[in-house]
């Protein structure tokens, strides 16, 4: 059977599981981000690395040119009104110029892991180029 054909979806590690649930209740008010690889061997989403205080421009240097990621980033947006909320988005990094079959793994283990997170704010983005402030904020439909 050839695999490429069939679409691979990754559980997510165990201990990944628990460290997104901790971070979806996360006290601290800064920006934040988890970001994920899927390890290929053992087909399993795991953590590549974490950041806090980190803004989506400082985010997208962390980020692989030619790798696929997932990122789970809480982002703190002060309201002009003076409220603050900090939306905790999924971001799916497929940036062109991934190996096909390393793109269908991600494009088929995003939903799990969306699942898995339990997040309604997902976004794709194909250049990391993009990935700045003003992008985010467009995506979480605050235009200020």
């Amino acid at each position: 059977m050839c695999k490429s054909e069939s679409l691979v979806v990754c559980d997510v590690a165990e201990d990944l599981v628990e460290k997104l649930r901790k971070f979806r209740f996360r006290k601290e008010t800064n920006n934040a981000a988890i970001i994920m690889k899927i390890d290929k061997d053992k087909q399993l989403v795991v953590l590549d690395e974490e950041h806090e205080g980190i803004s989506p421009d400082e985010l997208k240097d962390e980020l692989p040119e030619r790798q696929p990621r997932f990122i789970v980033y809480s982002y703190k947006y002060q309201h002009e009104d003076g409220r603050v909320s900090y939306p905790l988005c999924f971001i799916f990094s497929s940036p062109v110029g991934c190996k096909p079959e390393q793109q269908m793994m991600y494009a088929g283990s995003k939903n799990k892991l969306v699942q898995t997170a339990e997040l309604t704010k997902v976004f794709e983005i194909r250049n990391t180029e993009d990935l700045t402030e003003e992008w985010l904020r467009e995506k979480l439909g605050f235009f200020h």
